[in-house]
């Protein structure tokens, strides 16, 4: 018995794929509808999704085949929603994400901005929130995680070798101790991981590119082999803390550890909260951004410029709140300590700083391609902030016969090509046999972009867009709508708080872009059937997806952090809980104070459709 339940444990997958549709398919043939046909084809890629019994990207494209089967859709219509506006977005974003890991731009930012905040450990532990924050700004989670976690680690083993040379020396200077064996790149890193395959669960949830470079692909090989073949074991291996062999030396006390626990979470958490500001900071935002779009193509609401302005405040409060927690919760905040001035620095905060500032020379002074891919970057950012800002009248104004015509995919694709364009050595000379001639080698070339495209991302997030099209054309929407009717008696803050916490758990355990994909279509006719803004919970609702704190296996930065060998699973457990409310609540503070204003939230907007259906009236408070 033992064995053939190990046999069905193997294969439980296989059983998975092959039970859930036969299991669930009397209900279409029981009831003959449009309606059920479609919730049988939505139940079927929701529970492949939530499990993993099949790839991501592979179950998105269950809708192509069962729709034209159930007569719901023909099949060139469900092909062409596969492919929107979303698509070129990303593919100009990618190009400005290739070029900056291409070009070690993002080590220079990450540095730079650790040595503005100072190098004590707990104003050091922020300035690397920030700099992971701002790099998830525009790249994946993932990739922020996978590039800033090496130099954290780098960092934070001097910090103990440095302390250690002075109590063995007995002197209080550290200014002559080497750091030779402490290398930024990630396979010399002494905790760093080994390699398998990385499954791409949530590879862009909290950015825009999967990057498979070698820093990245290092972290995440490990990370498909903890979740795929390791889980239970890792948990047994960090279940008791035990205490640190003199061989090793990895801690010399208490506070060294909580020190690397610290700096890893903060890493984490921060790649993830980063990416919150910016409609390209995640998948989880630019889902949400195309499926309004192709739902309420009249709102103008949603743009690149709106959505930073709502989200930086949450993703500043938020880091801040999550740095108190993580120092409060490892070593404690001393408040007057923290900001105490002109104090006389320390010889782990002389060693930390000197650390950082030698690797920040190494990498030389500014470059050329450096330079063009910082103008680029700018360039985009500003194209897309001034594309239609709101309170004035932003570029896209200058073609007034076309409005609606040009959309951030459009910034994004014209400097995404120049980037295939522009030279990355003008001034070099080619080959020693044609010494006249230039080589012409542009910034990125098109293996170096496809290693870096998130091809998986954009299948699945084409199996959301033809989900959602099904639902619609086949009444389910409505349907759905009509029988959430009755939550229009309860208070707005409470069905908000409500799908919020629902989202939050479910993408603890599944990947964020596969969660929002599932609940998008479900809440907009909720929102509907109640008569309020969509908005009013389709922002929090996205916005509390991309939370995923609590596992190592929760999202790639948290799996990355993990495989350095700091933390036990209760530590993450502990920290991510906490993260997880202080998130939710300040995204609802977000949504009731100055998102309402910004979006007229308190209306009922006229590009959303009338439900005709007898519902409850709602008082928006």
């Amino acid at each position: 018995m033992r064995a053939f339940l190990r046999y069905i444990w193997m294969y439980r997958r296989l059983c998975l794929i092959v039970l859930t549709p036969l299991l669930l398919l009397p209900v279409p043939l029981i009831l003959k509808s449009k309606e059920t046909e479609c919730a049988y084809v939505l139940f079927v890629v929701a529970i492949f999704w939530l499990s993993e019994a099949l790839p991501l990207s592979v179950t998105a494209f269950l809708p192509a085949l069962m729709f034209p089967l159930f007569g719901i859709l023909p099949s060139k219509a469900v092909a062409a929603t596969y492919f929107k506006d979303f698509h070129l977005l990303l593919t100009g974003v990618i190009c400005l994400a290739t070029s900056i890991e291409k070009w070690n731009l993002h080590k220079r930012i990450a540095l730079r901005m650790v040595m503005l905040v100072g190098v004590n450990p707990g104003w050091l532990m922020l300035g690397f929130m920030f700099s992971a924050g701002f790099l998830s700004m525009w790249l994946s989670n993932t990739s922020t995680a996978a590039m800033v976690m090496p130099i954290v680690e780098a960092v934070a083993q001097q910090i103990i070798n440095a302390e250690a040379e002075v109590d063995a020396m007995q002197t209080g200077s550290t200014g002559g101790i080497d750091n030779e064996a402490l290398e930024l790149d990630e396979k010399n890193c002494e905790s760093q991981p080994k390699s398998s395959e990385l499954k791409p669960v949530n590879g862009y949830s909290n950015g825009c590119v999967t990057s498979y470079n070698t820093e990245t692909k290092a972290a995440m090989e490990e990370y498909q082999e903890y979740q795929n073949e390791a889980c239970s074991e890792l948990k047994t291996e960090l279940e008791e803390e035990q205490p640190v062999s003199s061989d090793k030396k990895r801690y010399r006390c208490k506070k060294d550890h909580m020190m690397c626990k610290a700096m890893g979470l903060c890493i984490a958490y921060s790649s993830t909260i980063g990416g919150l500001t910016t409609i390209t900071g995640t998948s989880t935002n630019l889902i949400f951004a195309e499926q309004f779009q192709s739902r309420y193509p009249g709102s103008t609401d949603i743009n690149f410029g709106t959505w930073f302005i709502l989200c930086i405040p949450i993703a500043v409060i938020l880091m801040i709140l999550s740095w108190i927690w993580l120092q409060w919760l490892f070593f404690g905040f001393d408040f007057k300590e923290m900001f105490k001035c002109g104090k006389e620095r320390t010889d782990r905060e002389k060693a930390s700083a000197k650390v950082i500032k030698d690797e920040y020379e190494k990498l030389g002074p500014l470059s050329y391609q450096e330079i063009i891919t910082l103008i680029l970057f700018i360039l985009m950012a500003l194209l897309w902030f001034t594309r239609d800002p709101g309170f004035i009248p932003g570029w896209a104004t200058l073609f007034p016969k076309y409005m609606g015509y040009a959309t951030d995919s459009t910034a994004a694709l014209l400097l995404g090509l120049l980037f295939f364009i522009i030279p990355a050595y003008p001034w070099i000379r080619g080959t020693k046999d044609k010494s006249n001639s230039f080589s012409y080698v542009p910034l990125i070339t098109w293996k170096e972009f496809q290693a870096c495209m998130p091809w998986d991302i954009c299948i699945l997030v084409g199996g959301g867009f033809a989900l959602a099209e099904g639902c619609e054309v086949s009444g389910l929407s409505q349907w759905i709508a009509n029988k959430m009717t009755p939550l229009g008696s309860l208070p707005i803050w409470s069905v908000i708080l409500i799908s919020s916490l629902i989202v939050t758990t479910v993408t603890e355990v599944a990947s964020n872009p596969a969660t929002i994909t599932i609940f998008l279509p479900i809440l907009a006719p909720l929102a509907e059937a109640i008569n309020v803004n969509p908005l009013y919970i389709l922002i929090p609702t996205t916005l509390c997806t991309s939370f995923a704190f609590l596992l190592p296996v929760s999202n790639p930065p948290n799996a990355i952090v993990f495989s350095y060998g700091h933390l036990q699973v209760m530590d993450m457990v502990k920290a991510g809980l906490g993260i997880n409310i202080m998130g939710v609540l300040v995204v609802m503070l977000a949504i009731s104070t100055w998102a309402v204003p910004m979006f007229n939230l308190d209306t009922y907007p006229s590009w959303a459709p009338i439900i005709t259906a007898p519902t409850n009236s709602t008082v928006i408070p």
